[in-house]
């Protein structure tokens, strides 16, 4: 990664919006580069230009079209988008099992769209665990959006509602994702549910079913009441779905809800970052220590928190 120069010269090209520099840094950030911290000091200032968008949902709803479509209708705004699409990681390679330009090949020559896969690296909830500081470097590059789209593992995708401003659950009809949303507590985190495959049997039915979900959940009169919109994403048929995602940025921006998102969305960085240096001071510093205290804690002769209180008097 070379001297201060260099990485000055790769972040000032990344601000240009060029692509080979922009996946050089996230390069960097996805493999823990030492000069993270050091781009992302340069890059603080791009913090919040971007509006963030988290596509959400079980496998087979549609994910990838929808993002795609949803590319071309930015586009055709003049709005430049950057897309985080999040794959399960290869037991090989460690990468993403599925290729951007594999899933998006429409948007591949677009001098106006940067898309990037990255693996999930085990990180539970959807997203890997570097997907925030990606964030930033597209917002520096120029990305007036940021598309993210999950995993697509199901239940456990609740946690792109602190990545994104604005979170899409996609759903479809006949794969009873209304039942599944409620099991999962996604009903909680959506902003805007969006059953895709609408021109299918049954999306009627999806739409209801979700919308009396809804109505029965408890909310806060001055909250965001989500919303529930189709779309043929295969189709191109997303201006529906558009509309929402408008209506809620719209309503972020009024009475600071926007800005209080993001700061709960920064204090949930801020403590993965330190629980991750935490247990890296573990790794380098004290690995007998944990071990040796492991073993007493599983005999009985230590209590856990003792032995925490140790383990942090050592590596602190």
């Amino acid at each position: 990664m070379g001297a201060e120069s260099d990485r000055d010269e790769w972040i000032a090209r990344a601000q240009r919006g060029e692509a080979r520099a922009v996946a050089r840094l996230i390069s960097w950030i996805e493999d823990g580069s030492p000069s993270v911290p050091y781009v992302m000091e340069r890059l603080a200032a791009t913090t919040g230009l971007a509006q963030v968008i988290g596509l959400t949902g079980a496998p087979g709803v549609g994910k990838s079209t929808t993002t795609s479509a949803l590319i071309s209708a930015y586009r055709a705004r003049g709005t430049r988008v950057g897309v985080i699409a999040v794959d399960p990681t290869s037991p090989f390679s460690g990468g993403a099992l599925l290729g951007d330009r594999v899933r998006m090949q429409e948007h591949a020559t677009d001098d106006g769209v940067f898309i990037r896969s990255m693996a999930s690296r085990g990180h539970l909830g959807g997203l890997a665990a570097t997907t925030p500081q990606a964030v930033r470097v597209l917002a520096a590059a120029g990305c007036t959006v940021v598309l993210i789209e999950t995993v697509g593992v199901g239940q456990s995708e609740v946690e792109v509602a602190g990545t994104a401003d604005t979170t899409v659950v996609l759903l479809a009809p006949g794969m009873g994702d209304g039942i599944q949303a409620a099991k999962a507590g996604i009903l909680e985190v959506g902003d805007i549910f969006c059953v895709n495959k609408a021109d299918r049997d049954g999306a009627d039915n999806t739409v209801r079913e979700v919308r009396h979900m809804i109505s029965l959940a408890e909310h806060d009169p001055y909250a965001w009441e989500p919303s529930v919109v189709k779309s043929v994403a295969s189709k191109a048929d997303v201006g529906d779905l558009l509309a929402a995602i408008d209506a809620h940025q719209a309503w972020l921006l009024a009475d600071g809800h926007l800005q209080q998102r993001r700061e709960r969305r920064a204090a949930e960085e801020i403590t993965a970052l330190a629980i991750a240096r935490v247990r890296q001071r573990v790794r380098d510093v004290a690995p007998g220590l944990l071990a040796t205290l492991a073993a007493e804690v599983a005999a009985g002769t230590k209590d856990p928190y003792s032995a925490t209180d140790l383990l942090l008097d050592q590596i602190t």
